[in-house]
């Protein structure tokens, strides 16, 4: 499993113990609702475990593809999400993404976080994929030396801003 440490974070794998800080992430509209085809924040504590449990299948043996807890160094708080996937329904395209509480935002977690994956993989290309309207993940985009690539419909069943990192 993954653990890379940054100079302000920790990336470690979801733990069933993170139940309440990622109820309180994804039960956020202001989180959830640039989340997937169809935008949901969850509705109820119970989600989270399914959520969690969702979290750390996504990951791969050799820890270079998965989805991982963003927890503050100082405090031991998770700030939130940092992913590394396969694009589903995709050619092999790898996504980076990032799902932040709002008490983090603003920090520069998501950008630091994203490198730190991004470098651990070293993957020879990446995409980043943002709903049209989200300009500050769009910012974090630009911030990890992504090119914009103009928007599709290709992924997800919605029309997204992708962002694509060449090595």
């Amino acid at each position: 499993m993954l653990l890379l440490t940054t100079d302000r974070l920790v990336l470690r794998p979801w733990e069933p113990a993170d139940r309440d800080r990622a109820y309180d992430i994804y039960s956020r509209w202001e989180v959830a609702r640039w989340l997937g085809s169809t935008p949901r924040a969850l509705a109820d504590p119970a989600e989270a475990d399914d959520l969690i449990a969702r979290f750390r299948g996504r990951s791969s043996p050799d820890g270079r593809r998965g989805v991982w807890a963003a927890e503050l160094r100082d405090t031991g708080v998770i700030a939130g999400t940092v992913i590394l996937i396969p694009i589903p329904d995709g050619d092999g395209e790898v996504e980076v993404g990032w799902h932040f509480h709002p008490d983090s935002w603003g920090r520069g977690y998501a950008t630091e976080a994203a490198r730190a994956v991004l470098d651990h993989a070293a993957l020879p290309e990446v995409h980043a994929l943002t709903r049209p309207d989200n300009t500050p993940s769009q910012a974090v985009c630009r911030r990890l030396g992504m090119t914009p690539l103009g928007r599709t419909d290709r992924w997800y069943g919605t029309e997204l801003e992708v962002f694509r990192l060449t090595r």
